[in-house]
């Protein structure tokens, strides 16, 4: 146990998308002294700055939690592999990089749904302010901000017959699916810089790293927030000298993510008091929307062997390739080893009643053989991947302790294929893969589709398929749901329902998740908390 000297203004209770931008934000005056608490390493780990080394931290148990999923009975009973980051920048550290903000619809809705000051024209200005724009700044975008967002830097002559092949089936091209709108296919950018991974232990730790008022602790896995007379005044953590007891003059920001946050106020007492008794843990209050309201894009993975060696397969299968690929990002930053194989994709509407997109489709540069939590083989030979992912599912799930144990992973349950609509959702979307793939742009690439084969062709069949091999896309959000009522955890500010000195800033905040990839959303999450929190300190 810590003595009462381990006193601060802020406690941040992980370093991963958003915690890192809160207590970076909230150290720049000078004025407040912020513990930052993360439970993995130093983002030490050589693979974790190289792009395409998210392939080996997508399994490596050092820096990846390695979650798994209950089994889902709606999915023939399988355990989902769900990662994330454990590592300063946590999932910022390990994921594919890709720059996507979501719909300028989806924050309308946040407000229509009583998030005041989480609309569009509200949001756009910290998106903005953490970005660092290498095309430019422009009504959408900025410079001068800590997240380098680029372009790729080397064309693909897969990515380009992709988009030929989209525009051939009727989507057009948009040369900024973060500018005026959504829809379309196009390039993405990524969070890199000079053919580095920009994560947020890069773009906001980094910098304040030198700063006296900021204290950050690895290897301290936070296991309880201190409540006293319903005000969170510390934080509870375990680290390699035992447990240890940290406390906040102010308040505690809670950013573990859409798994570890639900799981830590639950742990503190905060969520389903029936749960919680039956973990033997004392109700402090009864919160049945903590762990609540979990959801997820979904989606599966089509293949096609390829007809000539430019896949990433080629490099993973040969030493040579391997090596001269090394040698290449080594002495010019160039090659397949400084992108991260996520060049292009698309949105679009699996209706046309929709008033936004409710599905991606990104191009991977390769296909792979077997993929689990604990290693990815690719094909033997050339091979490509057009994966349809769902965007706004219907299906709730919950985030439960499994265990009263805190070091112990949570109970992690989804409700993928819930609804009609979310079943002809991602038929629609394999449909549109697999006309993607027959276009003339895209045929002459393609010498045999590998997954899920031509035999498959009835809904029936793809039906099965769905449920044979549909994986989460590892943007899991909304379990601490913003909002007022009983169905939501925080207020518009973020603070705690019913608890004073406490708020949740990451993903989970999110009353319904954004169209598209959550890690620049979770970023502007942490920026708008930390202006929020200096502002109500004021």
């Amino acid at each position: 146990m810590s003595n009462g000297d381990d006193t601060f203004d802020y406690i941040v209770t992980g370093a991963g998308s958003a915690g890192a931008a809160v207590a970076s934000r909230l150290t720049e005056s000078g004025r407040h002294r912020v513990l930052l608490l993360e439970a993995g390493p130093p983002d030490t780990n050589p693979w974790i700055h190289i792009p395409l080394g998210f392939a080996r931290t997508y399994v490596d148990p050092k820096v990846n939690w390695k979650f798994e999923s209950v089994p889902q009975a709606q999915l023939a009973n399988r355990q989902l592999y769900l990662p994330r980051g454990r590592t300063l920048g946590g999932t910022s550290s390990i994921n594919g990089m890709v720059y996507i903000r979501g719909n300028h619809a989806d924050y309308d809705e946040w407000r229509q749904r009583g998030c005041e000051g989480w609309d569009w024209d509200s949001v756009l200005p910290f998106f903005k302010k953490a970005e660092n724009q290498a095309r430019g700044a422009d009504e959408f975008h900025a410079t001068g901000g800590p997240l380098n967002v680029s372009d790729h830097g080397e064309g693909h002559e897969l990515a380009e017959a992709m988009l030929a092949a989209a525009e051939q089936a009727g989507i057009p091209r948009n040369p900024d699916f973060n500018g005026a709108q959504q829809e379309g296919c196009g390039y993405y950018q990524s969070t890199t810089s000079n053919r580095r991974r920009w994560s947020t232990a890069k773009a906001y730790i980094e910098p304040a790293r030198l700063r006296p008022n900021l204290t950050i602790r690895t290897g301290a896995h936070a296991t309880r927030v201190v409540i006293e007379n319903n005000r969170a005044t510390g934080v509870e953590y375990q680290s390699a000298e035992g447990r240890r007891v940290a406390h906040a003059r102010a308040e505690v920001i809670v950013s573990g993510g859409a798994y570890g946050s639900p799981q830590l106020l639950q742990l503190s007492g905060l969520g389903p008091a029936e749960h919680l008794r039956a973990m033997g843990i004392d109700v402090v209050r009864d919160m049945p929307a903590v762990g609540a309201n979990l959801h997820d894009h979904f989606n599966t993975y089509m293949s096609w062997r390829c007809t000539k060696p430019i896949t990433l397969n080629d490099l993973e299968n040969s030493w040579p390739a391997k090596i001269a690929a090394g040698i290449r990002y080594a002495l010019f930053r160039s090659g397949p080893m400084g992108g991260n194989g996520i060049r292009a994709g698309l949105f679009t509407r699996s209706d046309p009643r929709l008033d936004r997109p409710d599905l991606q489709i990104n191009l991977l540069e390769w296909s792979t053989l077997e993929r689990t939590k604990d290693r990815v083989i690719p094909h033997g030979f050339p091979g490509f991947t057009l994966s349809p992912v769902h965007l706004r599912p219907d299906g709730r799930g919950t985030v439960r302790l499994a265990s009263p144990d805190p070091l112990a992973a949570p109970a992690i349950s989804f409700d993928f294929l819930k609804t009609e609509y979310d079943m002809q959702a991602v038929l629609f979307g394999i449909k549109l893969v697999r006309r993607i793939a027959e276009q003339p742009a895209l045929k002459p690439y393609v010498a045999e589709e590998l997954q899920p084969g031509l035999a498959t062709q009835s809904d029936e069949d793809f039906a099965e398929f769905l449920r044979q091999t549909g994986v989460s896309n590892h943007h899991p959000a909304s379990s601490c749901a913003m909002g007022v009522g009983p169905n939501a955890v925080v207020d518009p500010r973020l603070r705690v329902h019913g608890i004073e000195g406490l708020r949740v800033a990451d993903a989970s905040i999110m009353p319904v998740v954004v169209g598209g990839n959550t890690n620049a959303p979770s970023i502007m999450i942490g920026e708008k908390a930390a202006a929020m929190i200096l502002e109500d300190a004021a």
